[in-house]
């Protein structure tokens, strides 16, 4: 393709509120997309520490109705999804809120596209397959991981074959992504590092993609810098809020650049250990991520010596060789730093498993940017190599 047949786009929330306290803007933004009965979409444990009765309060101060569905479980089902949407429905709802991770913002999105274009949430799985546009959609963060909150992507688990979904669409982004390192403070400190390495794993990829452009290189690298600097102090003291701010703006700056850089084979085989074995999709990351990056070395070298440069490695005088290979080594150390698992065997992973989990990473659209093309023996020898 010559170069001039190649157009990008790129995808972000019109309005984004970040910084501390900039939850307490939710009143004006419900007020200005004119939601008289926001359906909060959250889980469980937001409920429990009280933030989503925070949020309630908010919604209630301009002049709205709110509707809570905290039903989100991990890794969302496509049954959780048409769960929250009978309670949408039935209660009249007229805009989406979704408070929490990615576990809640992707099961608002899920229910948001059913509820405006029909059907079930299985018919959406691949690429722009919306024809309508969702709800009014405000999306609050309360981990710095994800990036869900910002993204066109949505991933829900079909309870009928147990593979991740990715939903891959521009009418799901939300139209307000709201990040306040406040409601991310109590956040413990092993979420704090599995998200941490998850947003690290958005950076990488999204750098190495094969769709990569500048801007989601200056994104991609300015997250890289900012998880090697304070992701270690965020998981060690969680009331720091200096760290708490910086993570906030790295997931970010990470969700802007997968976001339109799209991912590759980790997050292709990390989706498969989340629906086979309902793992937390951050610690798969972490795990994979050196693997697969090793895979990918040779069709990259020269991005992850810039990758160790971004993450404070001393590549000085070093060949492009040796200087890829200490991204490998940073990551590697900042994993155990935060106290990342070493291997799946430990979270139940099954020899046995292996083949099959590799057939459908290969059938998984994150994988198609990856840098390098793994052949089916290829992903399940990455899979060993992590157990």
């Amino acid at each position: 393709m010559a170069l001039a047949d190649q157009v990008y786009g790129f995808y972000i929330p019109t309005v984004t509120l970040m910084g501390i306290g900039a939850h307490k803007e939710l009143t004006d933004q419900v007020q200005a997309l004119g939601g008289k009965k926001p359906f909060i979409c959250t889980d469980k444990g937001i409920t429990g520490c009280g933030i989503t009765e925070q949020i309630a309060a908010l919604v209630r101060e301009a002049g709205a109705e709110p509707v809570i569905f905290d039903e989100t479980v991990p890794n969302p089902t496509d049954k959780n999804v048409h769960d929250g949407l009978k309670v949408y429905n039935d209660n009249k709802c007229d805009m989406i809120i979704s408070l929490g991770g990615g576990s809640s913002h992707d099961c608002g999105k899920g229910v948001g596209i059913v509820a405006s274009n029909g059907g079930n949430i299985r018919d959406f799985e691949g690429v722009n397959k919306s024809t309508k546009p969702m709800p009014p959609f405000i999306a609050i963060n309360t981990t710095a991981g994800t990036a869900s909150e910002m993204t066109r992507f949505c991933i829900i688990t079909n309870t009928g074959n147990k593979v991740k979904m990715a939903i891959v669409d521009w009418r799901v982004t939300p139209n307000v992504a709201i990040n306040d390192p406040l409601l991310m403070a109590g956040m413990p400190s092993g979420l704090t590092a599995a998200t941490g390495m998850d947003a690290l794993t958005h950076s990488v990829e999204a750098f190495v993609s094969t769709i990569a452009t500048p801007v989601t290189d200056a994104c991609a690298l300015q997250s890289i810098r900012l998880i090697s600097k304070y992701l270690r102090a965020a998981v060690a003291h969680g009331q720091d809020m200096e760290a708490r701010d910086k993570m906030a703006y790295a997931e970010y700056l990470a969700g802007m650049a997968f976001n339109n850089a799209s991912l590759g084979h980790v997050h292709a085989m990390a989706h498969q250990l989340g629906g086979f074995y309902d793992l937390p999709h951050g610690v798969c990351n972490a795990i994979l991520l050196p693997h697969v990056q090793r895979f990918n070395l040779i069709a990259k070298m020269d991005r992850f010596a810039q990758i160790a440069e971004a993450m404070g490695a001393k590549v000085d005088g070093l060949c492009e060789r040796d200087a890829a290979e200490r991204a490998l080594d940073a990551i590697m150390t900042l994993s155990n730093d935060v106290g990342i698992p070493s291997g799946l065997k430990g979270l139940g992973v099954k020899e046995k498993d292996l083949r099959l989990m590799a057939e459908n990473a290969q059938k998984d659209a994150c994988g198609f940017t990856n840098p390098r093309c793994p052949s089916l023996d290829d992903v399940i020898n990455i899979y060993r190599a992590a157990l």
